[in-house]
């Protein structure tokens, strides 16, 4: 294990960070609200700390590594190791500015911004200064592209190969990578990214909000994170004339932030039977239209509710869960126990593969589909044999066993963790649906649970403990269990 490779490139990492916590300081700085100051200071000083950390290990990496590639090992290893560090140094803002976080919910707050899930301790947003919002909203951005997808981009401009690191973040891997050099497909997804990112900005700004609100809430838009500078979120402009339109305008780049940001590269290819082949992204579109379809309905026959205020309700609702956004413009969890149960299940799946959202993806619950279907089947057709094509692409037997494995492990550990949150919570008089939604919310990086967690509530009465838990839950589910758990296994760290 070469650990000097690994702090120079964790220490270049952290310099990332800390010179966007400096961007933020400087922008608290010269804003014209009143009582910024502090937060200028304390972004400065943690963008400080961050970046003296990052020269410790810069410094030692750079005079004992000459060597300009990534071993596999080492790029596992800094996957891993580089979402923890970025999730505790990104929490320093949230523990010196007031009204201040505790070390702990620090870390669940930056680890909540860093892996987009959009979960927040903090019961009154408003309280804070903006230099820190506009941090908060930052950590999103950084994390929806995958900060180390990020980070390819701009390695390449140092001469390192770092073709190991793309493939271990977890949202981009994809046979699709190899349409171009590693690092000019980063640099392509940057810039499709934030072109995106820039489009939603400049639309929200056009349909009335501030530059400063549009710009939170496009970082986190694009980035399906759902932090948003307003308590109330986007239900915030509810009263607003032209709400339905900020809301359809929403819809539109959250969908776009939960496709394979891939298949964009593709379309600028003019690769047109790549798309026609496309099926991960037709079942994401089909299971939410049909979702929003049910809920809309059935509150229309169950309630007493007009269809047009139901549809909008349902639909903006629907799009924000699938993408695993998690904004809010109406408190489902008023809604019938059936609606909630849909809305579970669109936590667990999620956006598509190679998008900004979470969950266990579409493209694996599409295997899970048709690999039942052929068992069905082969149960009265024992010798027919049968195909699993994904995306135009035929799966092995290998593969199929190995999602299969993903979806099996991925559900265990969920109810794992909501055993654990029972027991860390015991004596509160904590519910099993609150359990169930804090876990579902923070692993598959939603944002809203149920019940003492769902949309009109946050996660600030957790205890201590089950707030570390569950940050460390985020960065699990976020880099898809296996970039985090091998850093626990023994062999990883042995040498050569």
């Amino acid at each position: 294990m070469n650990f000097y490779l690994i702090a120079r490139i964790l220490g270049l990492l952290l310099a990332l960070v800390a010179v966007a916590m400096a961007l933020c300081g400087l922008f608290a700085k010269l804003d014209v609200v009143p009582g910024e100051q502090e937060a200028a200071a304390m972004l400065f000083l943690s963008a400080t700390i961050t970046g003296g950390c990052a020269l410790v290990g810069i410094i030692p990496g750079f005079r004992k590594t000459r060597k300009d590639m990534i071993p596999k090992r080492e790029a596992m290893v800094i996957v891993g190791l580089g979402w923890i560090l970025c999730s505790l140094f990104g929490g320093l803002p949230y523990l010196l500015c007031s009204p201040y976080l505790s070390p702990a919910a620090a870390f669940f707050e930056s680890s909540s911004g860093f892996t987009t899930t959009g979960s927040s301790v903090m019961a009154v947003i408003e309280e804070w200064p903006r230099g820190i919002l506009l941090w908060r909203a930052v950590t999103q951005l950084l994390g929806g592209i995958g900060i180390l997808v990020l980070f390819v981009a701009l390695l390449s401009y140092l001469g390192v190969s770092s073709k190991s690191l793309f493939h271990n973040e977890s949202s981009f891997r994809s046979g699709d990578v190899g349409l171009a050099r590693i690092q000019d497909t980063a640099l392509m997804l940057l810039r499709i990214y934030l072109g995106l990112m820039f489009a939603c900005l400049f639309g929200l700004r056009a349909m009335g909000l501030t530059w400063f609100n549009a710009t939170c809430h496009a970082f986190t838009t694009v980035a399906t994170g759902g932090f948003s500078p307003h308590t109330a979120s986007i239900g915030h402009y509810a009263e607003w004339g032209n709400s339905w339109l900020i809301e359809l305008w929403l819809i539109v780049f959250m969908t776009l932030g939960s496709v394979n940001f891939l298949l964009f590269i593709v379309i600028l290819r003019h690769n047109w039977k790549r798309i026609r082949g496309e099926e991960e992204a037709r079942w994401f579109l089909g299971i939410c239209a049909l979702v929003m379809i049910l809920i809309a309905a059935g509150r229309c026959y169950t309630e007493d509710i007009t269809p047009l205020a139901s549809a909008r309700e349902a639909a903006f609702t629907v799009v924000s869960i699938a993408s695993t956004t998690g904004y809010g413009t109406a408190d489902y969890d008023q809604w019938p126990t059936w609606s909630k149960v849909l809305i579970g299940c669109l936590m667990l799946v999620g956006g598509c593969a190679g998008s900004t959202s979470g969950g266990f993806k579409v493209g694996r619950l599409i295997v899970f589909a048709k690999s039942a279907r052929n068992e069905i089947i082969r149960t009265f057709r024992p010798h027919q044999v049968f195909r699993v094509v994904v995306n135009g692409n035929t799966m092995d037997d290998a593969a199929r066993a190995r999602t299969m494995f993903f979806i099996t492990l991925y559900l265990m550990i969920i109810v794992a963790a909501t055993a654990v949150v029972g027991f860390l919570e015991a004596g509160t008089g904590i519910s099993l649906e609150t359990c169930a939604g804090t876990v579902l919310a923070t692993f598959c990086c939603i944002g809203p649970g149920f019940d003492a967690v769902g949309p009109a509530m946050n996660f600030s009465e957790l205890r201590e403990p089950t707030k570390v838990f569950l940050g460390w839950g985020m960065i699990l589910g976020r880099l898809e269990l296996f970039a985090l758990l091998v850093l626990f296994v023994p062999q990883l760290w042995r040498k050569y």
